[in-house]
């Protein structure tokens, strides 16, 4: 077999393959003298036709099982001699029909499309210069948390004084009927919590039940605009009689030391509202840092990419760039969005969506160059430990996670994760960080949308 090794582009390698007569001959003598030992042709005793006969009989056959036989083994071969890696199933090409029709009396030809990792060449990955910012804990920083913390102690109250208003919450019973389908099945809804102006809650609803008291019983339609969250009554009217049972209004706690030692948990040393606000602002000073790590480990990254510059497999960026599209359908589907709804820009979302393929698929090539380099290496116990604290973090057992791995790859996946951040903590371990002055605007805005994510 001969075999001649071209570069397409940094990343596709063509290999032109030639297979002997010879070697054709053999293999096609092999297959001709088999098909003779087991077939019932008319004229001659099963398994005594000849060769000549059997060929011309079952000529697609045989040529299908010889190039079955030759082929793959062929390109395995070439693959190995010529040291390839190949990312997928190699593309074959077949050239010259007489060699293929005219079977052991020429040589096969033909060639493979065989994609490959770039060769990639690291430079300048130590001694790089990034800032930290930090986001200073202000004052309000804490109040606004005292407030979320407060607004979840919250306790409703029933309220016999005066009609319900907007904030307040009204149990009722929702008996409705569509407007345009009187035959439809009804709504029958008991004992429903509605928070009078509250997020989800339309406005017609607010406005007809705003001043209802307990027992009282209100009719009235509503008209549900057509992006309404709830796809059965998205665009469609419902004529609503609805039957109050009670109206609660929500009570704050008082902003004292009493209330301060109700939020101590275990291990929690909170005697005053003082030190619920000293813990507050520790917890805010200790979440600020991490983020300022983050994004210090972030713009390395990116630096690191932007530093080096090459061609990427498109198999690789198309199959990730459809993970991307995958996972964002799903969480829209969970948010309620319609992922089908004709005002998406579904080409302009896959592009945006191929672009950040590039940059991981980048990244990711380039930390496991690093790692190659660093003789970075991952034991077998770190992939134990990372494993468990999946377990923990998503409350299932080690076994159910390596359950869920060996469906995706098994534990390697796990492993490459594992070496790519240790990859990343050595980049960090060895670039002068300098601490820098918050810069509010911007860095505020880039924090928001890192908590987004």
């Amino acid at each position: 077999m001969k075999t001649e090794l071209k570069e397409i582009s940094p990343t596709k390698k063509q290999i032109d393959i030639e297979i002997e007569a010879d070697a054709v001959r053999k293999v096609y003598d092999q297959i001709s003298d088999r098909y003779a030992k087991m077939a019932n042709v008319p004229g001659f005793r099963p398994g005594h036709a000849p060769r000549g006969v059997v060929r011309t009989r079952f000529k697609d056959q045989i040529r299908t099982e010889v190039l079955r036989e030759l082929l793959p083994d062929a390109v395995q071969k070439a693959v190995a001699d010529h040291n390839l890696e190949p990312l997928g199933e190699p593309e074959l090409n077949l050239e010259n029909n007489e060699g293929i029709e005219q079977l052991g009396q020429q040589a096969i030809t033909f060639n493979v499309n065989v994609d490959v990792l770039p060769e990639i060449k690291l430079e300048n990955y130590k001694g790089l210069e990034a800032k930290r910012r930090t986001r200073p804990v202000k004052d309000e920083d804490v109040n606004r948390v005292l407030d979320q913390l407060r607004e979840s102690s919250a306790s409703l109250q029933p309220v016999e004084d005066r009609g319900a208003q907007v904030g307040d919450t009204v149990t009722a019973n929702f008996h409705g009927k569509f407007v345009a389908d009187p035959e439809a099945e009804p709504i029958n809804v008991e004992d429903v919590d509605v928070v009078l102006g509250g997020p989800g809650v339309v406005e017609a609803i607010t406005d007809n039940l705003t001043g209802a008291k307990a027992d009282d019983e209100k009719t009235f339609s509503v008209k549900y605009p057509e992006d309404f969250s709830a796809k059965g009554l998205a665009g469609k009217e419902v004529e609503y009689t609805v039957k109050v049972s009670a109206v609660r209004e929500k009570e704050l706690p008082d902003l004292d030391d009493e209330w301060a030692r109700s939020l101590a948990g275990e291990g929690d040393e909170i005697e005053s509202l003082d030190q619920l606000k000293e813990k507050i602002r520790a917890d805010l000073e200790m979440q600020a840092k991490s983020e300022a790590e983050g994004k210090v480990r972030t713009d390395l990254l990116r630096m690191l990419t932007d530093a080096h510059q090459f061609e990427l497999p498109e198999r690789l960026v198309e199959h990730q760039t459809e993970h991307r599209f995958e996972s964002v359908v799903r969480d829209m589907i969970g948010h309620g969005i319609d992922p089908r709804n004709p005002e998406l820009d579904w080409e302009k979302a896959r592009e945006s969506l191929k672009e950040q393929a590039r940059y991981e698929l980048r990244s990711s090539l380039l930390l496991e160059e690093i790692a190659d380099e660093e003789k970075i290496d991952v034991s077998d116990q770190e992939i134990d430990d990372e494993i468990n604290a999946i377990a923990d973090a998503s409350r299932q057992t080690p076994e159910q996670v390596r359950a869920v791995l060996t469906k995706q790859g098994g534990e390697r996946s796990i492993a490459g994760r594992l070496r790519n951040r240790k990859a990343l903590d050595f980049l960090v371990a060895n670039t002068k960080v300098t601490d820098a002055e918050w810069e509010e605007d911007k860095q505020e805005s880039e924090a928001r949308g890192q908590e987004s994510e």
